[in-house]
């Protein structure tokens, strides 16, 4: 379809313990993925020098969870950490293609945190595609208002494809209807809309998806999942390279199963616990100094030959 862009389970309670969780750490601010002959890879927006992009390839970053209208002692100004976000993406030695934000744009989804939170991330000159959080959803169920704002040529509840850099993106929508615990779902009409979208690609063609909730049982406790991501990666299977990129948990989380990278991104907001520590998800107030050392975004890359993606970790600080 058409690019709707803006343009100027329960074993995820040890998945951490039985040390399956690749790369797990607060500090960064968010990572820029390239691709180039099919391979990804990944660094982190201002860690240190950067890395060349590919001579012929395609790099982009993802932000998440911007939650633009939230107020309260976790960050009570996320507009400026976004802002600070977004001076790092214009400043990158080698502008990227395009941006992914992986949900949770607004914290309320009210009009005027709609037209707030767009008119900031337009200023970074770049096509930027969306997916929702559950925070961007009207009353908990109406995906119009985000729809029509963010993603107008969208299908169903706001999923879509595009093609890029020889990758196939597909946006994911998966804060609509949730399920046991809150965990996520896409439910029967996107994973039928997802095999069509796929049937006719190449085996050999990169994949990308992008959503809110993770697609894997990350923290079932908490609903940090999606019930029904395993017919969706069934779909995907049979694709060599497939990466999927998250948001919601506001921190980075990897998992490398088979040939499936999984990829939690930090908020641009504020952070939450790790899995499993404390009474539950939700805003983690860290002292003010340590803020921009827990927030940020992701900038991935992809080479020839580079082998699994390298997460690596750099804060706002």
């Amino acid at each position: 379809m058409s690019d709707p862009s803006l343009n100027p389970e329960a074993e995820g309670q040890g998945l951490a313990r039985r040390g399956l969780l690749k790369c797990m750490a607060w500090a960064g601010t968010g990572m820029v993925w390239s691709f180039s002959g099919g391979v990804a890879a990944s660094s982190l927006l201002g860690a240190g020098p950067a890395v060349a992009a590919p001579a012929a390839g395609l790099s982009f970053v993802q932000i998440s969870d911007s939650h633009i209208g939230f107020r309260k002692p976790a960050n009570p100004d996320p507009m400026a950490t976004l802002r600070e976000t977004i001076s790092k993406i214009k400043a990158l030695p080698v502008r990227p293609d395009f941006v992914l934000h992986t949900g949770d744009i607004t914290h309320l989804a009210t009009p005027d945190q709609f037209d707030t939170a767009y008119q900031a991330i337009s200023e970074i000159g770049l096509p930027i595609h969306f997916v929702p959080g559950e925070h961007d959803i009207v009353g908990g169920t109406d995906p119009g208002p985000y729809r029509d704002k963010f993603a107008p040529q969208s299908k169903g509840n706001g999923w879509y494809s595009f093609d890029a850099g020889g990758a196939h993106f597909i946006a994911l929508v998966n804060v609509v209807t949730l399920g046991d615990r809150g965990m996520g779902t896409l439910g029967a009409d996107q994973l039928a809309w997802l095999k069509d979208d796929v049937s006719g690609l190449s085996a050999s063609t990169p994949i990308v998806v992008f959503s809110h909730f993770p697609m894997w049982a990350l923290f079932p406790d908490w609903g940090w999942g999606t019930a029904d991501s395993a017919e969706a990666l069934n779909t995907l299977s049979r694709f060599g390279s497939v990466t999927v990129l998250n948001g919601h948990i506001h921190q980075v989380q990897q998992k490398v199963e088979g040939k499936v990278t999984f990829h939690t991104a930090r908020s641009t907001a504020y952070p939450q616990p790790a899995p499993g520590e404390g009474a539950g998800p939700g805003p983690l107030v860290v002292p003010p100094e340590q803020l921009h050392g827990v927030i940020g975004l992701t900038e991935v890359r992809v080479q020839p030959g580079s082998g699994p993606l390298a997460i690596v970790d750099q804060s706002l600080a």
